[in-house]
């Protein structure tokens, strides 16, 4: 793994918990600083280039915030872990906007830890590899179209994991091509000679899906008439792809786990394991950590499997990608339904970037496809395509309105001020006052779910959790 000068910064005021933290690390193999001080650390991370930094946000003389925000401006590289006894949204929120790469929360064991620095060291050494490209890669990349910024880094991270063992978990929207980088995996590393086994955990019945997974014997169950390998032993020197891993039910995934450490799996109406080699890449278009706070996700799994993250980001993100793909789409639907088109008109095009594109690429497919079918060549024009993105469903809010007991029931949140009397004079008030009580309605009537009611305003959960933030130290003044 290792990076031959990698070093950890280990920034901690209780010197009997820096003590421990070093001796959980030992094993590693890996010099070890430690600072008592945010003064301390900034002389030491000057001094020493750490490749990991496991922080305190308590520190006597400043906030353990206020040295994530030093970190880019001193030219540190360092992949943060922030370790804190405070945890809440807010915080982790915060400290990820600042930098941090990790999140622990006090008490914690040695192999928690340890699992959390090896991560960060391998994605510091891919981190590193991903800084150093040039961005001489074509237009495509395996089955992937596009070259704007955001994807050279997905394409440069999908070549150095490639020939690894490590588990790899890619996170996107829908629609973004999680299976299509999964693939690229596969087929750029050793394994690509092997069996690429994709499963769906969100599309199996779970009175099934570990027979699926696992295989099962003759007799095991109603129903089983025959002998029949998983997905497991068909992955077996290849790969296995777990999709929307957080929808496996929570018994399958404490055997999921156990399959990861033993690399043997137990077929369903069986007693005798079976020995598989298989590299696991899973992917979700939720947000992994918030399945496992929620309780959807087992803890440890999620640190067996979220060794090397992948972000695919969404089409809106992706520049002038969308044209790239949308002449390919174009080309390839018009040979496939016989028509003739040949180019798309500028205005079209125009049209195509002002699109938010919530269903990603697989939404522009779709209205690619529509407009060839509809319609004949040689050219797609704006006409051919607004009907077809018009239709598009768009978010939006229900007018019904929140008691007054839904609000009350959610803390730090105003009910909004009702007024009587027969003054029917509209009353104008401040942009910030219409937004916060806007925001706050959608949060009630999503019940308290945050990431829901960002979804339904169609705005960035990261938004929404900063205003929050910005709204609960305004009430602490005032």
């Amino acid at each position: 793994m290792a990076i031959s000068d990698a070093n950890i910064l280990i920034v901690e005021d209780s010197p009997t918990l820096a003590l421990t933290y070093r001796e959980f690390m030992r094993p590693l193999g890996i010099p070890i600083h430690m600072a008592e001080t945010g003064a301390q650390a900034l002389d030491l991370i000057d001094k020493h280039a750490p490749t990991v930094i496991l922080l305190d946000l308590k520190l006597p003389d400043m906030g353990g915030i206020d040295i994530l925000k030093q970190l880019k401006p001193s030219g540190s590289d360092a992949c943060a872990i922030v370790i804190t006894a405070h945890g809440s949204v807010a915080v982790a929120v915060e400290a990820m906007q600042a930098g941090a790469t990790d999140f622990l929360l006090k008490p914690f064991s040695a192999e928690r830890i340890t699992t959390t620095v090896k991560n960060a060291l391998e994605l510091h050494r891919l981190s590193k590899a991903v800084k150093q490209f040039e961005g001489n890669h074509a237009k495509t990349f395996d089955r992937f179209i596009g070259e704007s910024p955001v994807m050279q880094t997905v394409y440069r991270m999908i070549e150095d994991c490639a020939p690894s063992k490590a588990s790899v978990f890619i996170m996107g929207p829908s629609g973004t091509g999680k299976e299509l980088c999964a693939e690229a995996i596969h087929q750029l590393g050793p394994r690509g000679v092997s069996n690429f086994i994709a499963l769906n955990c969100a599309a199996i019945p779970e009175n099934l899906i570990e027979s699926e997974v696992f295989g099962h014997k003759k007799g095991a169950f109603t129903g089983a008439t025959a002998d029949r390998d998983g997905a497991a032993v068909s992955a077996n020197n290849g790969t296995l792809f777990l999709d929307e891993i957080c929808e496996m039910p929570l018994g399958l995934q404490a055997k999921l786990l156990r399959f990861i450490q033993t690399g043997q799996v137990v077929p369903v109406g069986s007693n005798t394991p079976v020995k598989v080699n298989v590299r696991f890449i899973c992917a979700t278009n939720r947000i992994p950590w918030d399945e496992v706070q929620a309780g959807r996700l087992r803890e440890d799994l999620y640190y067996r499997l979220h060794v090397i993250p992948i972000h695919l980001p969404p089409l809106r993100e992706r520049d002038n990608d969308v044209i790239s793909i949308a002449r390919h789409l174009l080309r390839s639907y018009s040979q496939e339904e016989n028509k003739d088109f040949l180019q798309i008109e500028a205005e079209a095009e125009a049209e195509l970037l002002a699109h938010n594109w919530p269903g990603n690429v697989r939404e522009l497919g779709n209205v690619i496809q529509s407009a060839v079918v509809l319609n004949s060549g040689p050219t797609l024009t704006k006409e051919m395509l607004s009907p077809m993105m018009d239709n598009q469903e768009k978010p939006r809010l229900h007018l019904y309105e929140p008691s007054q007991a839904a609000y009350q029931a959610m803390p730090g949140i105003q009910a909004p001020v009702t007024h009587s009397g027969s003054n029917t004079e509209l009353e104008i008030e401040p942009l910030e006052v219409s937004e916060r009580r806007i925001m706050e309605r959608a949060i009630v009537l999503s019940g308290g779910k945050v990431r829901q009611a960002a979804r339904k305003l169609a705005i960035n959960p990261s938004t929404l959790y900063r205003k929050i933030k910005e709204w609960s130290d305004a009430d602490k003044v005032s």
